[in-house]
């Protein structure tokens, strides 16, 4: 059976390993960090949203982001600092405006798909990942909002979404924790949150399990291709070689290099997204936190109960190019919202986090091939990584099938 190799254990990466442990691949996962999801799919905001499927090519996106570009607490944070993979990623990003219909459509469209894959697999598998399945609401303090929202609702329910609009009096109905003088809403019932970290810790069990091999703390240093391909890494302090017919990519922000090294241009950015863990205590922590996901439009923040005992607050996104620096003033907005939203909720536990979104110019995720033979690509799925990676990973196996059958092998 011929040997893969995937390049890491993200969202992305555990996903595609056992998409292709299920098409009977020899499937062998490198990561760089010490245990699978320890990156951007650690803390991530947790909202399995087809909801939020609007891609971010708009000219009010490019407006709010120069605008805002002098704020350190803004929603959207550009660092002016040049770099040429920064502004070139932001020209493409504004040459796909008149994709953003198209493309809206479409990551609708994968999201649902996307649901389908996720819940079979952890029911399948016995995942346990704070599962809430109570929906999203998406809240608007003005009219320009929901006007804007309105025409986006469009683009859903083309792309076969259930999301409908509510007034602000049906919103005590839907959660009674929120607070707020708002404008209107939208509600989407099948969208659902949950732990990315524990599904994919899970996962990674699961394909453990089923034979495939995980080797963490291994950086890769480089590969060549031969009749095989020859993968090296360095862990332990020692180098390892590791062989395989095929090389699928699903290293995150990290995956730019990693197509570097086989001639692709992957023109993946890293943007900075923040959240808190809120420790919810006593007895009012059921009435005091929201059960049901919210997503405010304006400050662009979002929420996931994850159980009985922690509330997910999260949000922004920041241009400043590779930096896991967790900065005060984009934590403390994230508090100050939380408290302002659900005003009997106790922030004196609240643990912070920064991840790096790997986003792509056209905000679709990379799927498919490489230019040379055996080598595919799963990456760069932005802030949807953990609503689309069910949906591309099984999309990806079968494009790996097409062109590496499992019953046949590259010769050695």
């Amino acid at each position: 059976m011929p040997k893969i190799i995937v390049i890491g254990a993200g969202i992305a990466g555990v996903s595609t390993a056992y998409a292709l442990l299920e098409q009977g691949y020899d499937v062998t996962v490198v990561e760089r960090r010490r245990y699978a999801a320890m990156e951007t799919s650690f803390a991530n905001g947790g909202q399995l949203s087809a909801s939020n499927a609007e891609v971010w090519n708009h000219w009010s996106t490019v407006l709010k982001g120069i605008k805002w570009m002098l704020r350190r607490d803004a929603p959207l944070l550009m660092n002016p600092t040049p770099s040429w993979h920064k502004y070139s990623w932001l020209m493409e990003f504004v040459s796909n405006i008149s994709r953003y219909r198209e493309n809206t459509i479409e990551t609708t469209r994968l999201a649902i798909a996307a649901r389908k894959y996720l819940f079979e697999i952890a029911d399948r598998e016995g995942i346990d990942f704070d599962h809430v399945r109570r929906g999203i609401l998406h809240v608007y303090w003005d009219k320009t909002g929901f006007d804007h929202a309105l025409k986006v609702n469009e683009m859903l329910n083309e792309g076969g979404l259930d999301r409908r609009s509510v007034t602000p009096g049906e919103f005590a109905g839907i959660e009674p924790a929120l607070h707020g003088n708002f404008y209107g809403g939208f509600y989407t019932p099948s969208d659902s949150t949950g732990d990315i970290h524990k599904y994919c810790a899970g996962l990674a069990k699961a394909c453990t399990k089923r034979g495939a091999q995980f080797i963490y703390d291994a950086a890769v240093i480089r590969i060549e291709r031969r009749d095989r391909f020859n993968l090296v890494c360095t862990t332990d302090g020692a180098d390892l070689t590791l062989v395989a017919d095929g090389i699928v990519v699903c290293a995150g922000t990290n995956s730019r290099d990693i197509a570097a090294m086989f001639g692709d241009r992957i023109n993946i950015y890293p943007v900075k997204g923040y959240s808190i863990t809120v420790e919810l205590e006593g007895s009012t922590a059921d009435s005091s936190a929201p059960w049901v996901s919210i997503l405010d439009d304006r400050a662009k923040i979002v929420t996931s109960r994850l159980g009985a005992a922690r509330l997910r607050v999260a949000g922004t996104a920041e241009f400043n190019g590779v930096n896991f620096d967790i900065r005060e003033d984009r934590i403390r907005p994230l508090i100050d919202w939380t408290r302002m939203m659900f005003p009997k909720v106790v922030t004196e536990h609240v643990v912070p986090w920064a991840g790096l979104r790997p986003m792509m110019p056209n905000m679709m995720p990379r799927v498919g091939k490489g230019r040379v033979p055996g080598v595919f690509y799963n990456t760069g799925h932005g802030h949807l990584g953990w609503t689309l990676s069910a949906a591309t990973s099984a999309m990806l196996a079968t494009v790996v099938a097409a062109d590496l059958p499992v019953d046949a092998r590259i010769a050695a």
